[in-house]
C-alpha cells in the first residue's frame, strides 16, 4: 500500500507517514520501558536532576578531550541545542586545568541565507553561540588553537578535510520535533522520492551539505529561539551528515525535554531499539551505527496521554 501523506506538511517526508500501529506502539511506552530498550550497541540513560543530566554531558567534552595526544589528536563534536552544557564544559576545563592544545571540535551546523553560512553577527549563529557560551570563557592558559575549531561553511570542502587524522571520539546531539540530529532532515516528497522516502543506505552517503529544512524544523526553532518569530528563521542551514556521524566513535543525543516531545523522545528509541530504521524519521538510521547512547532526564520525559489545555 502507497505511504500515507504527512499530517503537517504533505510535500514532505516525515514521521506521520509512518504506519500507525508503530506510532500506536511508541506512544505506550512508559519511562520504565524507555529504560530497558538498551540493547548492544544502544544504551538507554536515565537522570533523576536537570543538574546531573548537563554536568553529563559536559563531562563527555572531558573526557574525549583529555584522551587527545600531540601524535593522536581527540575531539568532539557539539550541538546547540542544549546549550546549558557549554557554560560547564568551560568551568570544568579552567577549573580542572585540562590542555586543549591538542584537542579539536567540530560545530554540527549552521544556518544558511542564500546559499552563504550565516555571518558570526547574525542572532542566531551557532558558531557565535559556541565562541560566547563557551570557549571564550576558557583560560588562555589552557584554551583550543584556532585551527583546531572547526564550524561547518556552505563551502565544504574544509570543514569536511578537518575529520581527516583526527579521531572523533564523541557526536553529541539533541533531537528535533522533526527527529533528525543536527539538520539532518525528512526529504521533500518528490522526484524519486515521491512514492517512498530514500532508503537508509541512500541517506547515509549524504555527507555534510545545504540542506532545506522541514517546516516542523522551522517552527521548532521559532520557538525555542525566537520567541515564536517564525520570520526569522532561515529555511536552510548545513548540517554536519551521516557520513562523518559514522566516523564518530560514539553518538551521545541528549533528552532534557525543551526540543523534542514525549513523543518523539519515545518513538526514535523504540525505532533504534528494534532496529527499524526509515528515513521519514532520521534519527532512526543510528540503529546502524555500533555506539549510540540516548541520554534522558526523567522529569523531561512526560507522558504520551490526552491533556486540554
Amino acid at each position: 500500500m502507497p505511504r500515507k501523506l504527512s499530517s503537517v506538511a504533505p510535500d514532505w517526508w516525515d514521521y506521520t507517514t509512518l504506519d500507525s500501529d508503530l506510532i500506536e506502539d511508541a506512544a505506550r511506552l512508559t519511562q520504565r520501558d524507555l529504560a530497558q530498550l538498551s540493547r548492544p550497541g544502544f544504551r538507554v540513560v536515565m537522570y533523576d536532576t536537570i543538574q546531573e543530566f548537563y554536568l553529563a554531558e559536559a563531562l563527555e567534552y572531558i573526557t574525549a578531550w583529555r584522551l587527545s595526544t600531540p601524535d593522536s589528536p581527540v575531539g568532539i563534536c557539539g550541538p546547540i541545542g542544549p546549550t546549558e552544557q557549554l557554560p560547564l564544559v568551560a568551568r570544568l576545563v579552567n577549573e580542572l586545568g585540562v590542555s586543549l592544545k591538542h584537542a579539536h571540535f567540530w560545530g554540527m551546523d549552521e544556518w544558511c541565507v542564500g546559499s552563504q553560512e550565516v555571518p558570526v553577527s547574525h542572532p542566531l549563529s551557532f558558531e557565535r553561540t559556541d565562541r560566547e557560551m563557551c570557549f571564550n570563557l576558557i583560560d588562555p592558559r589552557w584554551s583550543m588553537p584556532e585551527e583546531n575549531l572547526h564550524f561547518p561553511k556552505a563551502d565544504t570542502a574544509s570543514y569536511r578535510k578537518s575529520w581527516d587524522g583526527v579521531r572523533c571520539a564523541v557526536m553529541q546531539g539533541g533531537q528535533g520535533d522533526v527527529k533528525h540530529w543536527a539538520f539532518n532532515d525528512p526529504m521533500r516528497r518528490s522526484g524519486e522520492w515521491l512514492e517512498s522516502p530514500p532508503s537508509p543506505a541512500e541517506f547515509k552517503k549524504l555527507a555534510t551539505r545545504i540542506v532545506d529544512l522541514h517546516p516542523l524544523t522551522i517552527a521548532q526553532n521559532a520557538r525555542t529561539s525566537g520567541g515564536g518569530n517564525i520570520s526569522w528563521v532561515p529555511t536552510q542551514a548545513i548540517s554536519v551528515g551521516p557520513v562523518e556521524t559514522w566516523r564518530a566513535e560514539k553518538v551521545s543525543i541528549w533528552h532534557a525535554g525543551n526540543h523534542d516531545n514525549p513523543f518523539g523522545q519515545r518513538l526514535t528509541a523504540f525505532m533504534i531499539s528494534k532496529g527499524i530504521a526509515d528515513t521519514s524519521v532520521p534519527m532512526s538510521i543510528l540503529a546502524g551505527h555500533p555506539n549510540v547512547q540516548f541520554n534522558y532526564f526523567r522529569g523531561g520525559i512526560g507522558h504520551c496521554g490526552v491533556e486540554m489545555h
